[in-house]
């Protein structure tokens, strides 16, 4: 997983430059290019410089690799791409874990990975990884801690496994990277080697898990000379089809569609250093279906990104917390308009969920001085319900106007791995529905040494609404401390008035809100007698109402995790709340919901993930004085790898909650917010699986049910003074839920040449929600397969074309 090899690889983005000297080696040119095959018997390898005595990072910091297991590299440069050796030495062959593993996926397996800090900001990095089963994956990386995983490029490698161990040659192009124009140039440069069933990893420049910042770490290539950014030029056009099922059953309407889609994605390098992505009339039909959850909070749901253009390269557009991808292409901003507008012989027969998206572009880049510069723009079309009188007379509603989203960002890089931005993203839509505008300077400042940090932001939003006076908020944030060594500190405070409004192109969840925290860590990362490293925790935080000024909440967490010798971990976190207002849960301006104090403890562990067979487990108690409440939650998770190409896993996460206290209904006609005291049941299933093929070709099946429900006991008002008061009048026997959620994505995917690829995917997805409780999980579980159930099959077919290559093709 990509997750899994951020955690082993850059969570050190937050570790820090120790006090050493910087290693360096210097780039050697070749007239001939090696052949890409994983046999390192060319000569030209000879050539290149030895770079050996790679250092461990985990599980002990610092210690040298063995001689009978070094690692060997070497690297050489042309005119056309960066070529890479490597040696991985092992005394017994037969310890390679090499899971098969799809592009983008390490899975269980040893790797080599090296990353290029082509400007040398010691900010900004690339990285190119082979699995010792010739598994690719690439990713960008940036100082702040931000992983792009999902950023692709096009590069060859091929590994061979032998008597003495393993080996890798990549090939790099100068089309893959973006780098200045100087006729001599120096690149940040540090490699990396994982042994996964030792569970350790070893760097060329030794990174010190002590002090903040990983590329800043790097070692150095020199005396790169005389290199050229090629045209960067390539179009990835698709083709996809639809085939949908849902026994709606009426009378007219077919159970079965179907859908043709095509579209292009380009990417254009505008110069060395910039680069324009673009997707026209994109299709986002394959993407991994949503997490649904029952929502009973008064904010809403995050859910994931998982649409490739809007994941790729946008690490620049995450600057300032402004910008939530989500927002484009999904729910039209006047949804609920056409029911509020029903006559009484009308209904609804047509309301879509999600905005048409007609096309995106993003342009992005650095220049030689640091200047990072990133332009973001979208169009989605305009939207409508289609409403129908009891005649069969129709009529258009528009829920989403023609809208533009577009945001500005630079960013530029200072000494000392600090940087300043400005941001600012708009959002245009036509007719009458109001535009955002919204604006952030963001800086983040370090020492010298890189031990103490300074940074923060100024934020100002505005909201041209025809139809109300248009609002102007502000924000700021500010938060300093220390953060290098074993005992790191910090103090951060967050202000947000009642105008400040992100959530046209961005997400927030509150405003009107002052707050402030303390937070201090003191981490143990030399393995002792019975541990590899220990880190422990402890936060308070104090938060007022901005307007009026008024005491909000407070509350103070301290938890520890440790990783013992045998590679199992556990953590147990005790969390304190106290006695508070809520402004929120009220759903009503003007009101406030007194809470009393409520403390819960979490505990949970974590096997040898690197072995066939690995789980872990948690269970957790949360008490509340209000109305005598108690949370509890406990869940498990197994994975069993059968082999190197097939791999299960099973997760189940359970939380019961009774005498919880809540809102639950706003009436109008007497102004009154009424809330209850429920139980609620909460289960969570899914099961997953894998079947890889080869590394270019796999299967993958993802199969989840999520049930919870409310179940209301007793009923109240909500005073003006925020204490409840019993309401025996009103009845709230339709106020239940009983929510399912069933969801199925399989998908097949195959590889057939470099960024090109093949997918046919099944969805199937069903929905139950309803205002009886049905008490049993399986129970539910069997209503829910029975229910009407929307299967989608698709098939989509990507072609990947780069200019250089045609251009080859055509002189040929």
């Amino acid at each position: 997983m990509k997750y899994y090899l951020t955690l082993l690889f850059w969570v050190i983005l937050f570790t820090s430059v120790c006090a050493q000297s910087v290693k360096k080696t210097k780039a050697v040119r070749t007239d001939r290019a090696p052949k890409i095959d994983g046999n390192l018997n060319d000569a030209v390898w000879e050539k290149a410089e030895t770079l050996s005595g790679l250092v461990e990072f985990r599980p002990t910091p610092g210690r040298s690799e063995k001689a009978d297991q070094q690692t060997v590299v070497r690297i050489l440069y042309d005119d056309v791409a960066v070529y890479v050796a490597a040696r991985m030495y092992e005394t017994n062959p037969d310890s390679i874990a090499r899971e098969i593993a799809p592009r983008d996926r390490v899975g269980n397996a040893d790797f080599f990975g090296i990353a290029f800090d082509t400007y040398l900001d010691r900010i900004n990095a690339s990285g190119f990884y082979v699995t010792a089963a010739g598994s690719q994956f690439d990713a960008r990386y940036s100082q702040s801690g931000n992983e792009d995983p999902s950023w692709n490029a096009v590069w060859e490698s091929n590994v061979k496994i032998d008597e003495q161990g393993w080996t890798a040659e990549l090939k790099i192009p100068y089309s893959a990277l973006r780098f200045s124009s100087k006729e001599i140039q120096t690149w940040g440069l540090n490699f990396t080697r994982r042994r996964q069933n030792e569970n350790q990893q070893f760097f060329w420049s030794p990174i010190d898990p002590k002090v903040n910042g990983f590329i800043n770490q790097e070692g150095e290539l020199e005396h790169l000379q005389n290199i050229k950014s090629p045209i960067r030029l390539s179009f990835s056009p698709y083709v996809s089809s639809y085939v949908n099922h849902y026994p709606l059953n009426q009378a007219g309407i077919s159970n079965t569609s179907g859908s043709m889609n095509g579209g292009m994605d380009v990417k254009y390098g505008i110069n060395q250093s910039f680069t324009l992505d673009m997707t026209l009339v994109p299709d986002f039909g394959q993407v991994q279906s949503d997490r649904q959850v029952l929502n009973l909070t008064p904010f809403e749901v995050r859910f994931d990104e998982n649409r490739q253009f809007f994941t790729e390269g946008t690490e620049l557009f995450s600057k300032g917390d402004l910008f939530y991808s989500r927002r484009v292409g999904s729910r039209p901003i006047n949804f609920y308009r056409p029911a509020s507008e029903l006559q009484s012989n009308e209904r609804i027969i047509q309301n879509p969920t999600e905005s048409r998206l007609l096309n995106a572009t993003k342009i992005s880049g650095r220049t030689a001085k640091g200047l990072g510069i990133g332009v973001f723009n979208a169009i989605t079309k305009r939207m409508f319900a289609t409403i129908e009188n009891d005649l069969g007379e129709q009529r258009l509603v528009e829920t989403q106007p023609l809208s533009n989203y577009n945001i500005l960002v630079l960013d530029q890089s200072l000494k000392n791995n600090s940087s300043v931005s400005f941001i600012n993203t708009n959002v245009i839509r036509s007719g009458e529905t109001y535009d955002a505008n919204v604006s952030a300077f963001v800086f983040n400042l370090n020492d010298k040494k890189n031990q103490y940090f300074i940074r923060g932001a100024g934020k100002i939003s505005y909201l041209n609404d025809p139809e109300i006076e248009a609002a102007t908020g502000y924000s700021y944030n500010l938060d300093f401390g220390k953060q290098s060594g074993s005992f790191n500190w910090s103090l951060r405070q967050n202000m947000i008035d009642q105008r400040f409004d992100a959530n046209d192109l961005g997400i927030m969840f509150i405003n009107n809100i002052i707050e402030n925290g303390l937070s201090l860590q003191y981490n143990l990362f030399k393995p002792g007698k019975w541990y590899n490293q220990i880190q422990n925790w402890f936060s308070l935080n104090y938060n007022l109402r901005y307007s009026p000024n008024t005491y909000q909440s407070s509350g103070v967490e301290l938890g520890s995790w440790v990783q013992f010798k045998n590679f199992w971990s556990a953590n147990i976190n005790l969390n304190t709340e106290f006695s508070g207002n809520d402004f929120f849960e009220p759903r009503q301006e003007g009101k406030v919901f007194k809470t009393l104090p409520n403390t819960a403890l979490r505990f949970g562990f974590n096997t040898n993930r690197s072995k066939k067979y690995s789980t872990g487990a948690y269970l957790s108690i949360r008490a509340l004085e209000q109305m005598n409440g108690k949370g509890y939650g406990y869940g498990f998770y197994h994975n069993y790898r059968v082999n190197n190409k097939l791999a299960f896993g099973l997760d189940l996460g359970v939380e019961p909650r009774f005498n919880y206290v809540g809102f639950l209904d706003y009436l109008e006609t007497t102004n009154e917010s009424i809330f209850s005291t429920y139980d609620r049941h909460t289960v969570e299933l899914s099961f997953d699986s894998k079947y890889t093929f080869n590394n270019k070709m796999g299967l993958t099946f993802v199969a989840r049910h999520y049930w919870s429900d409310r179940r209301n006991k007793d009923f109240y008002t909500l005073l003006d003074d925020g204490q409840l008061s019993v309401n025996n009048q009103y009845d709230g026997t339709d106020k239940n839920l009983n929510l399912n959620f069933f969801n199925i994505d399989m998908v097949y995917t195959w590889q057939f040449a470099p960024g090109s690829e093949l997918s046919l995917t099944w969805k199937d997805a069903a929905f139950l929600n309803e205002p009886q409780v049905k008490p049993g999980y399986l129970k539910n579980m069997n209503q829910t397969f029975n229910a009407p159930q929307n299967n989608t099959l698709s098939v989509k077919l990507l072609y990947f074309l780069d200019y250089l290559q045609l251009r080859k093709k055509n002189r040929a």
